[in-house]
């Protein structure tokens, strides 16, 4: 792995969660650790040479509580300090991890820096922790440069245990395994053992442009997960909730749905009113593909969008993104059938 000639200035914003948590030696009990004292609590940093700055939320948000508002705060500090820093760590609680990199990668136009998102499950103060680890590969990572002198990663990302993921094609897959994240429909971008290996055909390059940050997120949208027995009723009811502009549908398998005949009526009701409905895969693994069977179809013909391969956390955020833009239906239908920043693979 190759880092620049001059010291690499790194910039960490830390937002909260458990890698951010110390045990307080009176009370035993968990409480967050200030970062402005990293060096003398994770003192391996100093031997990267590397010129270190860090943001804190104050207070630390548990990653439960994370929302568009705390995505636009990430956004801004890393677009205020775009010019100064050669990379960026962004500390943050497993259970939101993915929906953040998804949204960033969308608010981050042109984005050509690397914004490296990692965090840990367990405190970075305990005996057998991963916080000590991912912070430090996180930070080499940010640091990383080819051969050109161009940083390695131009997008985000979330590191954990061994591997590098593009940030809107990763998961969280576990409650409680240091490996805790996975993309299963996309490579990952780089993976970490006794050296870091870059899997360089699958890293985004982005040409050179001015970075344009859009923080405007429309919160009218929302998942609907599909379960056998679900009456006409119940899902009337949540394809009737108030101000819905987008829906993501979680169906079962390569994207399929109830033959019912009051099924597609609600669904195409609903289509018809202006939501944008779009179609995802309810399985890990995989994406929909609306042509292989008839229920697919049915979907596709009352104006419901495929939407491929993208995860669940994807396709919410970017619904957010394109609805805060203040696209038209019309607009956002084409956009969600679109690859903006490699979250989806359009056949």
């Amino acid at each position: 792995m190759k880092t620049s000639n001059h010291q690499p200035k790194i910039l960490i914003i830390y937002t909260g969660g458990t890698i951010g948590m110390i045990e307080n030696p009176e009370t035993l009990a968990l409480q967050p650790f200030d970062f402005s004292h990293l060096m003398d609590n994770v003192p391996k940093v100093k031997k990267l040479h590397y010129d270190i700055d860090n943001i804190q939320f104050n207070p630390p948000i548990d990653s439960s509580n994370m929302d568009p508002s705390h995505w636009r705060d990430i956004a801004l500090a890393i677009e205020e300090n775009y010019d100064r820093y050669d990379g960026f760590v962004v500390l943050h609680g497993t259970d939101t991890m993915a929906f953040t990199a998804s949204a960033l990668s969308f608010m981050l136009e042109n984005l050509s820096k690397p914004v490296i998102i990692t965090g840990s499950q367990l405190p970075i103060g305990e005996v057998r922790t991963d916080g000590e680890e991912n912070l430090i590969t996180a930070l080499q990572v940010a640091a990383a440069v080819d051969e050109r002198g161009r940083p390695r990663i131009q997008e985000v990302a979330i590191l954990f245990e061994n591997y590098l993921w593009r940030g809107n094609r990763a998961t969280k897959m576990s409650a409680d395994n240091f490996n805790a994240f996975k993309s299963f429909n996309y490579p990952e971008l780089a993976e970490i053992g006794l050296d870091i290996e870059y899997n360089t055909l699958y890293l985004r390059q982005v040409p050179p442009r001015p970075l344009k940050v859009c923080t405007d997120m429309d919160c009218n949208v929302m998942f609907l997960e599909l379960n056998p027995g679900m009456t006409e009723q119940t899902l009337d009811y949540l394809l009737h909730t108030p101000n819905i502009k987008g829906i993501v549908l979680k169906t079962y398998g390569a994207g399929n749905t109830p033959t019912h005949p009051w099924f597609i009526k609600c669904i195409k009701e609903a289509v018809d009113r202006g939501v944008v409905i779009v179609n995802v895969t309810q399985c890990v693994n995989g994406g929909v593909n609306c042509s292989l069977y008839e229920t697919g179809k049915a979907l596709l013909d009352v104006g419901v969008i495929s939407g491929y391969d993208i995860t669940s956390e994807a396709a919410v955020t970017k619904l957010m993104f394109l609805f805060g833009q203040r696209y038209t239906a019309g607009m956002v239908k084409k956009y969600m059938a679109s690859d903006l920043c490699g979250e989806v693979t359009i056949p």
